[in-house]
Protein backbone atom coordinates (compact mmCIF):
# COMPACT_ATOMS: atom_id res chain seq x y z
CA UNK A 1 0.00 0.00 0.00
CA UNK A 2 1.36 3.41 -0.92
CA UNK A 3 1.85 5.91 1.88
CA UNK A 4 -0.31 8.33 -0.12
CA UNK A 5 -3.29 5.96 -0.34
CA UNK A 6 -6.33 7.13 1.65
CA UNK A 7 -8.42 4.41 3.33
CA UNK A 8 -12.08 4.30 4.38
CA UNK A 9 -11.99 3.46 8.09
CA UNK A 10 -14.48 3.06 10.89
CA UNK A 11 -14.32 5.52 13.78
CA UNK A 12 -16.99 3.70 15.79
CA UNK A 13 -20.67 4.38 16.31
CA UNK A 14 -22.15 7.85 16.38
CA UNK A 15 -23.78 8.07 19.84
CA UNK A 16 -26.53 10.36 18.53
CA UNK A 17 -27.67 8.17 15.64
CA UNK A 18 -26.24 4.73 16.40
CA UNK A 19 -24.82 4.63 12.87
CA UNK A 20 -21.24 3.72 12.08
CA UNK A 21 -19.03 6.76 11.57
CA UNK A 22 -16.65 6.31 8.63
CA UNK A 23 -13.82 8.56 7.48
CA UNK A 24 -11.39 8.62 4.60
CA UNK A 25 -8.09 8.58 6.43
CA UNK A 26 -4.59 9.38 5.30
CA UNK A 27 -1.47 7.76 6.75
CA UNK A 28 -0.16 9.71 9.71
CA UNK A 29 -3.31 11.81 10.07
CA UNK A 30 -5.44 12.36 13.16
CA UNK A 31 -8.39 10.40 11.73
CA UNK A 32 -6.07 7.51 10.92
CA UNK A 33 -4.91 7.52 14.54
CA UNK A 34 -8.51 7.54 15.83
CA UNK A 35 -9.44 4.70 13.46
CA UNK A 36 -6.44 2.67 14.63
CA UNK A 37 -7.40 3.14 18.28
CA UNK A 38 -11.00 2.11 17.53
CA UNK A 39 -9.89 -0.97 15.57
CA UNK A 40 -7.50 -2.11 18.29
CA UNK A 41 -10.09 -1.62 21.05
CA UNK A 42 -12.69 -3.53 19.04
CA UNK A 43 -10.21 -6.36 18.40
CA UNK A 44 -9.33 -6.51 22.10
CA UNK A 45 -13.00 -6.79 23.07
CA UNK A 46 -13.56 -9.50 20.47
CA UNK A 47 -10.53 -11.46 21.73
CA UNK A 48 -11.90 -11.26 25.28
CA UNK A 49 -15.37 -12.45 24.25
CA UNK A 50 -14.08 -15.31 22.08
CA UNK A 51 -11.61 -16.31 24.79
CA UNK A 52 -14.39 -16.48 27.36
CA UNK A 53 -16.56 -18.58 25.05
CA UNK A 54 -13.69 -20.96 24.33
CA UNK A 55 -12.80 -21.21 28.02
CA UNK A 56 -16.30 -22.36 28.92
CA UNK A 57 -16.05 -24.97 26.16
CA UNK A 58 -19.78 -25.44 25.65
CA UNK A 59 -20.33 -23.49 22.42
CA UNK A 60 -21.72 -25.35 19.43
CA UNK A 61 -19.93 -25.43 16.11
CA UNK A 62 -22.52 -22.98 14.74
CA UNK A 63 -21.91 -20.56 17.61
CA UNK A 64 -18.15 -20.78 17.11
CA UNK A 65 -18.57 -20.32 13.36
CA UNK A 66 -20.38 -17.05 14.02
CA UNK A 67 -17.07 -15.62 15.29
CA UNK A 68 -15.11 -16.42 12.12
CA UNK A 69 -16.20 -13.37 10.09
CA UNK A 70 -15.69 -10.77 12.85
CA UNK A 71 -12.36 -12.34 13.84
CA UNK A 72 -11.21 -12.26 10.22
CA UNK A 73 -12.24 -8.60 9.87
CA UNK A 74 -10.47 -7.65 13.11
CA UNK A 75 -7.33 -9.53 12.10
CA UNK A 76 -7.36 -7.93 8.65
CA UNK A 77 -7.70 -4.46 10.19
CA UNK A 78 -4.88 -5.10 12.68
CA UNK A 79 -2.61 -6.39 9.90
CA UNK A 80 -3.44 -3.26 7.90
CA UNK A 81 -2.42 -1.10 10.86
CA UNK A 82 0.86 -2.97 11.23
CA UNK A 83 1.59 -2.74 7.50
CA UNK A 84 0.89 1.00 7.48
CA UNK A 85 3.22 1.49 10.45
CA UNK A 86 6.06 -0.20 8.55
CA UNK A 87 5.79 2.05 5.49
Amino acid sequence: MSTDTPRLRSLGLDPATGKEALAVTHPGGRLEELADVHALKAAAVLVTVVGAVLEVGKASDAELAAFVTPLHAALEECVGIMAADRE
